[in-house]
């Protein structure tokens, strides 16, 4: 299904690969994160629904601005290369930036900075991956 030159089904599963990316990714450094964040175990129980609804929610805005700029390359240049290509520009240009300018005024730990903009270019870079390989 395409509308616009964007991919709705690349971007459908970019945004479920991008929240299971995001999932793996805590999961592994779930302690860390957890420590430089000053959380407990204690703290997270009862966690509610609502950020992993938010953060599910972004993933599928993301893939899909992500869609649109790729496809604004061009005609033949959605590709597995320029999706990864365009990914990572994006998120050095304004994820990283912002990132690394909020955490830098809350005086957020780099370890944080590390793994929250890690996370990020993951998700970004295999968006970028699933569009450009399923093209418009």
């Amino acid at each position: 299904m395409v509308f616009a030159g964007i991919n709705y089904w690349a971007v459908a599963l970019a945004a479920i690969v991008g929240y299971v990316a995001g999932a793996l990714w805590y999961w592994a450094l779930g302690k860390p994160w957890m420590e430089a964040q000053g959380f407990t175990a204690e703290s997270t129980k009862n966690q509610s629904p609502v950020p992993f609804i938010v953060a599910f929610v972004a993933n599928v805005v993301m893939a899909a601005m992500l869609a649109g700029v790729i496809g604004h390359l061009g005609v033949g240049q959605v590709t597995l290369a320029n999706g990864v290509i365009s990914a990572a520009f994006l998120w050095f240009g304004f994820v990283l930036s912002t990132i690394a300018t909020n955490y830098g005024f809350g005086r957020r730990p780099l370890k944080l900075v590390v793994i929250d903009a890690g996370h990020w270019l993951a998700v970004l870079v295999l968006q970028g991956a699933v569009i450009g390989l399923m093209g418009v």
